[in-house]
């Protein structure tokens, strides 16, 4: 069987990681990449994602041209969270008829918040008669997906809490930047009001959970609260002084006819005593699972965009989630 062709647009951590992967697996082949970055503009990929043999591959700047040039078979994309920004993106890509996995997190199921553009998404795939998906460890996994495949032994569910602890130390520095860290006080709530420190996907994985189980949710809500360093803390990235901000801990809720039924709980800040995952269902049978060391974030983000590639080739044209696409899992081709 012919390898993958996988063209990467946007090669910063998570982008890296995933091209990391593609070039050390046999059954994808990178040819080509993408990134808006002028320093990254002329070199072998390779320089870039820290990989040690050149992949003949140069970065570019232009997309559409790039697109034109490698015929790629799928494009993983990695830039920004947010769909707004990334819409003239996808359009361009789609326009070259090529399905994309992405890793945007508003993308990952965004029609409670972003119906126009899930839309206009959706069209242009179709047209394109190709797939879209946005997916990661958070959205796409541990706070939607997994409790959603869980429930399917149920005969009756009543309330899912789910909830993520992670030690931050152990992520890259966008995502340590992001929960705040190293921050005082008050530029961690002034960033959080301008919502560049908060993590993204709540309300898209309690809008997939709840439409899963065909509840009616009255209500979405997503609360930030900082996590303050009692004692000096250092990540290889930045350390965090006493009276500092280390992270955050932020709670999303669903409610439905005026109860909250799904509840997910993140706490990532660095210095985090225990790393873990949990889902907690209320109904018949109870369940309860624990990822007793966590789920580590960045490789999860990084395999399942990769291991989702073939399921997103494979399927209908138009927008998906992971709750249409076909059940991924490791692509050992």
């Amino acid at each position: 069987m012919s390898r993958i062709r996988v063209l990467h647009f946007g090669l910063g951590p998570i982008g890296a990681a995933i091209a990391q992967q593609i070039a050390s697996r046999p059954g994808f082949a990178v040819v080509g990449a993408v990134d808006v970055d002028p320093l990254k503009a002329g070199k072998d990929v390779a320089a870039i994602v820290g990989l040690k043999k050149k992949l003949g591959v140069s970065v570019s700047a232009d997309a559409a041209k790039t697109l034109k040039a490698t015929k790629p078979d799928v494009v993983v994309h990695c830039t920004s969270s947010s769909l707004v920004q990334v819409m003239p993106q996808l359009e361009t890509i789609l326009k070259a008829r090529v399905p994309v996995v992405s890793t945007t997190e508003e993308l990952a199921y965004p029609t409670r918040t972003h119906a126009r553009q899930a839309k206009a998404i959706d069209a242009l795939a179709k047209k394109a008669k190709v797939a879209v998906l946005a997916t990661g460890v958070n959205p796409g996994f541990t706070m939607d997906a997994l409790p959603i495949m869980l429930t399917s032994v149920c005969e009756r569910v009543e309330r899912i809490a789910i909830q993520r602890v992670q030690d931050a130390r152990i992520r890259r520095l966008p995502f340590q930047q992001k929960i705040g860290a190293g921050l005082t006080l008050e530029q961690f709530e002034k960033k959080v009001k301008d919502g560049s420190v908060r993590h993204v996907g709540f309300t898209q994985s309690i809008a997939m959970i709840g439409d899963a189980l065909g509840w009616k949710l009255d209500r979405i809500t997503d609360s930030i609260k900082p996590q303050i360093a009692d004692t000096t803390v250092e990540s290889e990235l930045l350390a965090v002084d006493p009276g500092y901000v280390c992270g955050i801990i932020q709670d999303g809720v669903g409610y439905r006819k005026g109860k909250p039924v799904i509840t997910l709980h993140l706490e990532a800040y660095l210095g985090a005593p225990e790393s873990y995952d949990t889902i907690d269902i209320d109904g018949s049978p109870a369940l309860s699972m624990k990822f007793s060391t966590g789920v580590h974030g960045d490789i999860a983000t990084a395999s399942i965009a990769v291991n989702s590639i073939p399921k997103v080739i494979a399927a209908a044209p138009g927008l998906h989630t992971m709750r249409s696409l076909a059940l991924p899992s490791f692509a050992g081709l």
